[in-house]
C-alpha cells in the first residue's frame, strides 16, 4: 500500500509539471486527462510520462511559432505605409495619395523593373483603405478580410482563443488564397475604372478573354493550368487577357454579368459573350476565333484576285494579300485583319489549293514561306513585301503600320484628315499636306495620274499627299478655293498646315489650275523646297468645317445591323443563360403580354357594346355630311379619354339610371350637349377645360347627343325659364334652336341641375350660370349661322369660360333648378 501511494504521488507531480505543456498544446492529448491503466511494470511509468511531456512542449512551441509567423505575414503588408498616410487620414487624403503614387508608379510611365509590383501594391492598399469595412477589419485584426468577397466568416473560423491569436490557412499551404497561388494572373488584374476607360475602347482593336475568379474556388484551381497555357499562346497572337477577382472587384463582376466563379467571357467591340463549353485549349481558341467577324479575310484565287485588288479606289484602302500553305486562315491573320480593318483590306491565298498557280507565279511567291504583300494604287506590282518562315505579330504590326494609307489617299472623313494631316506641335514637327482638289471621271484622270506620279517621286515623312472630290466635300473645296472662276471645272493643288483641332489652317493655293504638266511639277516642287526654309510661305488662313463621312452606311442599314446584333444577343442569352438569371426577363415579358391581351379583350367588348347600343342616326339635311363622322366616332367614344385627357362617357338609355337617377348622394354628373357635327371639337375643348377638376371623386363627366335626345333636354330646360326662356313651339325658329355647347351639372339624388350657357364670340365677360338675352342669341345663331355654327372655327369658344363655371359649381354659388322627377331618356 505504501509503495502504491508513493507511485500515485509521483504520477501527480509529473502531471502537474506537464500541465503547462498540456495547456499550451491546446490539451490535444485526451489520454492525459484520465489516468492510464495500472501496469504492474512500475519502473517504466516515469519514462513514458517524460516522453509525453516533451511531446507536449514541442507541439506548444510549433503552434506558437505558427501563430507568430501568421501575425508577421499579416503585418508585412501595411496599406497605410504603402500609401504614406496615417491611420486617422480622411478618404480625401487617401484618394489624393493614391492618385499621386499611381501616376508615379504606373508601368506605362515608370520603366523601373519593380514599378509593376509597386503599382499593384498601391492599388491593393487603396482598395482596402477606400472600403470602410475592409479598413475597419485591417485596423482591428491586422487583415482586411479580402477573402470575404463571397463569405465573411471564412477567416473567423480560425480564431481560437482571442482575436490576436488565430491560425491562417497559409500555414497549411492551402492553394485557395490568391496570394498563395501562381502570381502570373496579377499582371492581368482588372479594376472597374481601368476596364471602362481602357479595356472597352481597346476591344474595338482586339478581342479580350477575361476570367472571373475568387478565393476558395475549387474549379478555379482546376482550370488554372489550361488557362495559363492558353493565355500565353493567345497573348502572343494579339488577344487581350484580363482577370477579375470577384472578391476585390465585386462591382466589375456584377457589371460583366458574372454570377458564379469561375466564369470565362470574351469582349469585342464593347460586347460581352460568355464561354459555355469545356475549358480545354481547342475550345478556348475556337471561342476567341468565333468572336471575330466572319468577313475579315476574303479567300483569293486566280479568278477573283483582279477584282479584289481593283477595289482600292472604291474602298480607299490598300489591299493586303497573305500567302500561306495552311488550308484555313490562321488565327494570327484574322486578329491582324480585325486590328487594321479600318485601314486595310485583307485577302488570303492558300498556295496549296488548285487555282492559285497563276497568282503565285505572277508575284514569284515562295510556297514554303509565308508571304505578305501590300498593293496600293498599282495592282500590277506590290508596294511592299515581307517574307518570314515564322510570322510574328510584332513583325506584321511593323510592316502594316508603315503601309496603312495609299500614296494619295482620298479624304473621306474627318478622322482620316486628322490622322494624315496632324496638328502642328512645334516648329520641328511641322507636317504639311499637299491636297489635290479634283473631280470624278475621265476628265480629271490625267491630272490625278500626274499628281500621283509626283507624290511617289517626292515621298517624305514631313509631306502627305491627299486628294478630295469637290462635289463630295463642297464646303472643304469652297473654303480653300474661295469660289474663284479660274478653278471651275479644273483641278487645283493646295499646300496646307493644320494649326489646331478647331479647324484653323494656314495654306497656299497654286496660282494656276493643276494640269499635270512639267511646268506645274516644277512650280510645286519649288514651293515645297521654299517651304522647308520659310514656313511663312503659307500666308492665307481659314477655318475648315468637318468633312462629310462619305463611306458611312445609310441609317436604315445601320438600324438593320443593330437589330441583327440585338437579336443574336437575345438568342444567345436565351439558350445559354440559366433559368434563374432569365426569370426577371421572362416575368417582365409575360406581364406585358398579359396586360396587352387584357387590354385587347376589354377594348373588343367595349367596342361591340357601344356599336350595339348606338341607334341609327336620323335623316336630316346634313345627313350626307355627318354620316361619315358617325361611322368614325361611334367606335371612338370610349377612346376619347385617352386622347382628351378626361374620361367622358355617352349618356344613353342603358346607363341613364346608374349615371344619373341612382347616382350616389353628393355626386354630380357634368353633361356636355353636342351634336354629331360638333362632337370632335367640343369634346376636345371640354376635356381641356375640366381636366383640372378630374381629381374630385364626386364629379362624373358625360356627353349627350342632341340629335338623339332633344326632347329630353327641352323638357329639362322648361324648369330654367327664368335663366333660359324657351321660345314658343310655334316660333318659326323652333326647330333651328342650337343647344350645342350647353353644360348641365345634374344632381340625381336631390333632383336639381345647374346650367352653363355657351360663350358667345365677342362677349368678354361670358355667362357663368345666367342666361340673359337668350332669345336674341338663339335667333342670331340660327339665322346668320355665325361663328357659333357647327363646323366653324368658333365652336371651341363656346366653352371658353367653362373652367370658371366649374369653380363656382364646386363652391356651390351657382343657381339651382329643381325638378319633381327625372324624365325617361328614350
Amino acid at each position: 500500500m505504501v509503495t502504491a501511494g508513493r507511485a500515485r504521488r509521483k504520477r501527480r507531480r509529473r502531471v502537474g509539471e506537464g500541465g503547462l505543456s498540456a495547456a499550451l498544446a491546446g490539451r490535444r492529448s485526451p489520454q492525459r486527462r484520465c489516468p492510464a491503466p495500472r501496469d504492474r511494470r512500475r519502473p517504466s511509468a516515469p519514462a513514458g510520462a517524460m516522453e509525453l511531456g516533451r511531446a507536449g512542449l514541442a507541439w506548444a512551441a510549433a503552434l506558437l511559432l505558427a501563430a507568430l509567423g501568421a501575425q508577421a505575414a499579416a503585418g508585412d503588408f501595411d496599406p497605410y505605409r504603402v500609401l504614406g498616410v496615417g491611420r486617422s487620414s480622411s478618404q480625401a487624403d487617401i484618394k489624393k495619395a493614391y492618385k499621386r503614387l499611381a501616376r508615379e508608379w504606373h508601368p506605362d510611365k515608370n520603366k523601373d523593373p519593380g514599378a509593376e509590383d509597386k503599382f499593384i501594391q498601391i492599388s491593393k492598399a487603396y482598395e482596402i483603405l477606400s472600403n470602410e469595412e475592409k479598413r475597419a477589419n485591417f485596423d482591428r485584426y491586422g487583415d482586411a478580410g479580402e477573402s470575404q468577397g463571397y463569405s465573411q466568416h471564412q477567416h473567423r473560423q480560425f480564431h481560437h482563443f482571442h482575436e490576436g491569436f488565430y491560425f491562417d490557412e497559409s500555414f497549411f499551404h492551402f492553394p485557395f488564397n490568391s496570394e498563395r497561388r501562381d502570381t502570373s494572373d496579377e499582371k492581368y488584374l482588372l479594376h472597374f475604372s481601368h476596364y471602362i476607360n481602357e479595356i472597352v475602347p481597346d476591344s474595338f482593336k482586339k478581342p479580350y478573354l477575361i476570367k472571373i475568379t475568387s478565393d476558395w474556388c475549387f474549379s478555379c484551381i482546376h482550370i488554372e493550368p489550361v488557362w495559363k497555357e492558353v493565355t500565353q499562346e493567345l497573348e502572343a497572337l494579339g488577344v487581350g487577357i484580363g482577370v477579375v477577382h470577384a472578391g476585390y472587384e465585386r462591382r466589375l463582376a456584377h457589371h460583366l454579368g458574372a454570377h458564379s466563379t469561375p466564369s470565362l467571357l470574351g469582349l469585342i467591340n464593347g460586347k460581352i459573350t460568355f464561354f459555355h463549353n469545356a475549358v480545354i485549349r481547342e475550345n478556348l481558341r475556337q471561342f476567341v476565333e468565333n468572336l471575330l467577324p466572319g468577313n475579315l479575310v476574303e479567300k483569293i484565287t486566280d479568278k477573283n484576285y483582279i477584282h479584289f485588288l481593283s477595289n482600292w479606289k472604291k474602298e480607299n484602302k490598300p489591299h493586303v494579300l497573305l500567302f500561306d500553305h495552311m488550308p484555313v486562315v490562321p488565327l494570327l491573320y484574322k486578329l491582324t485583319a480585325f486590328a487594321y480593318r479600318d485601314y486595310l483590306s485583307f485577302g488570303y491565298v492558300y498556295v496549296g489549293l488548285r487555282g492559285t498557280e497563276e497568282l503565285s507565279s505572277q508575284y514569284n511567291i515562295n510556297v514554303y514561306t509565308p508571304t505578305m504583300m501590300i498593293f496600293k494604287e498599282h495592282i500590277d506590282r506590290p508596294a511592299d513585301v515581307v517574307q518570314a518562315r515564322d510570322m510574328k505579330k510584332q513583325l506584321i504590326d511593323d510592316f502594316l503600320s508603315q503601309n496603312k494609307f495609299l500614296m494619295v489617299t482620298r479624304l473621306t472623313n474627318q478622322r482620316l484628315f486628322q490622322e494624315l494631316c496632324p496638328v502642328k506641335k512645334s516648329h520641328r514637327q511641322r507636317k504639311h499636306c499637299v491636297v489635290l482638289l479634283t473631280g470624278e471621271g475621265d476628265k480629271f484622270a490625267k491630272a490625278y495620274e500626274a499628281f500621283l506620279t509626283f507624290a511617289v517621286a517626292n515621298t517624305k515623312d514631313t509631306l502627305k499627299f491627299v486628294h478630295v472630290y469637290n462635289d463630295r466635300q463642297p464646303e472643304f473645296a469652297d473654303a480653300l478655293l474661295m469660289d474663284e472662276e479660274k478653278y471651275r471645272g479644273k483641278s487645283a493643288v493646295v499646300i496646307l498646315e493644320r494649326r489646331n483641332n478647331a479647324g484653323k489652317i494656314t495654306y497656299r493655293t497654286l496660282e494656276e489650275a493643276w494640269q499635270g504638266s512639267k511646268e506645274d511639277n516644277f512650280i510645286l516642287l519649288d514651293l515645297l523646297d521654299q517651304l522647308r526654309t520659310d514656313p511663312g510661305l503659307l500666308s492665307s488662313e481659314t477655318v475648315l468645317a468637318d468633312l462629310n463621312d462619305e463611306l458611312a452606311p445609310m441609317f436604315l442599314i445601320r438600324w438593320l445591323y443593330s437589330m441583327m446584333d440585338y437579336t443574336s444577343d437575345c438568342w444567345d442569352s436565351l439558350f445559354h443563360s440559366n433559368w434563374r438569371e432569365m426569370m426577371p426577363l421572362l416575368s417582365l415579358l409575360f406581364s406585358a403580354l398579359f396586360i396587352l391581351f387584357g387590354t385587347v379583350i376589354v377594348q373588343a367588348f367595349s367596342d361591340s357594346s357601344d356599336t350595339r347600343d348606338s341607334p341609327p342616326s336620323e335623316k336630316e339635311e346634313s345627313a350626307a355630311k355627318t354620316e361619315k363622322n358617325d361611322a368614325s366616332f361611334s367606335k371612338e367614344s370610349n377612346r376619347i379619354p385617352r386622347k382628351g385627357f378626361v374620361e367622358v362617357t355617352e349618356l344613353t338609355d342603358i346607363n341613364y339610371n346608374s349615371n344619373l337617377v341612382r347616382l350616389r348622394p353628393g355626386h354630380m354628373n357634368v353633361v356636355l350637349i353636342l351634336s354629331n357635327s360638333t362632337k370632335t371639337a367640343l369634346l376636345q375643348k371640354f376635356a381641356l377645360e375640366v381636366y383640372t377638376f378630374t381629381g374630385s371623386s364626386c364629379l362624373h363627366f358625360s356627353f349627350l347627343s342632341l340629335d338623339k335626345h332633344r326632347e329630353w333636354l327641352e323638357y329639362l330646360l322648361e324648369f330654367a325659364q327664368d335663366a333660359a326662356p324657351i321660345p314658343n313651339q310655334y316660333d318659326k325658329h323652333f326647330l333651328e334652336r342650337d343647344y350645342t355647347g350647353y353644360v348641365l351639372a345634374l344632381n340625381g339624388h336631390k333632383k336639381y341641375f345647374c346650367l352653363f350657357k355657351p360663350h358667345r364670340s365677342g362677349d368678354e365677360g361670358g355667362t357663368l350660370g345666367s342666361c340673359e338675352d337668350y332669345d336674341s342669341s338663339l335667333h342670331t345663331e340660327a339665322r346668320g349661322k355665325s361663328s357659333c355654327s357647327p363646323g366653324s372655327r368658333s365652336i371651341k369658344n363656346k366653352l371658353h369660360k367653362l373652367s370658371f363655371w366649374m369653380e363656382r359649381l364646386l363652391e356651390g354659388s351657382l343657381q339651382r333648378f329643381y325638378i319633381p322627377s327625372w324624365p325617361m331618356l328614350d
